[in-house]
């Protein structure tokens, strides 16, 4: 997949009717995509892609959640782009380094999710926006986990209890597309 691929792939997800959030967040994407040929790198600024893995056990009652170092909240997993347009790839890759899980199924290889937000600045590199593209993936919660250098912790989480730990509306909106029954 190349950048032009990326791009369809946010435009199917636009198409589909997300709500306002997700709708600006797609159009602010494409518009990096159009204005950025560096968009998939990290020096890329005042903005880059990420890709991002919402892994959920086979009953869908669980989400796989990572309290991250430098910012001090519990996200789903996910990274940079590191030059790789194929952003299920980056999920993957991400999900497989900060979990240690080696057996991740992808549920639907369309985007489940989009969202951009602010990455305050930290230790010398200037604040900028991360623009997330978000796959949903299946994992088998018994299988053991390894915390790598970016977490503090990781933790299987009832789908239910997510915004009690994180109440931020990105994280609120991947729980109601669980919990609706969209996957």
């Amino acid at each position: 997949m190349d950048l032009a691929g990326t791009a369809d792939l946010i435009r199917r997800h636009a198409a589909r009717s997300p709500g306002a959030d997700e709708a600006s967040a797609a159009a602010e994407t494409l518009e990096l995509i159009r204005v950025q040929p560096e968009c998939l790198l990290r020096t890329a600024m005042p903005g880059h892609l990420t890709g991002s893995a919402w892994i959920v056990s086979p009953d869908r009652s669980r989400t796989l959640l990572t309290l991250h170092r430098k910012l001090g909240r519990w996200l789903q997993l996910g990274g940079h782009a590191d030059g790789e347009a194929n952003l299920l790839n980056v999920a993957l890759r991400e999900a497989h380094e900060e979990s240690g899980l080696s057996r991740v199924r992808v549920l639907d290889p369309e985007l489940f999710d989009i969202d951009r937000h602010w990455i305050p600045p930290h230790k010398g590199e200037p604040g900028h926006w991360h623009h997330d593209l978000r796959f949903v993936l299946e994992a088998d919660p018994s299988e053991p986990l390894v915390v790598s250098h970016e977490s503090k912790a990781l933790a299987w989480v009832a789908v239910a209890e997510v915004a009690a730990l994180n109440p931020e509306e990105s994280m609120v909106r991947m729980v109601r597309k669980t919990l609706g029954g969209g996957l």
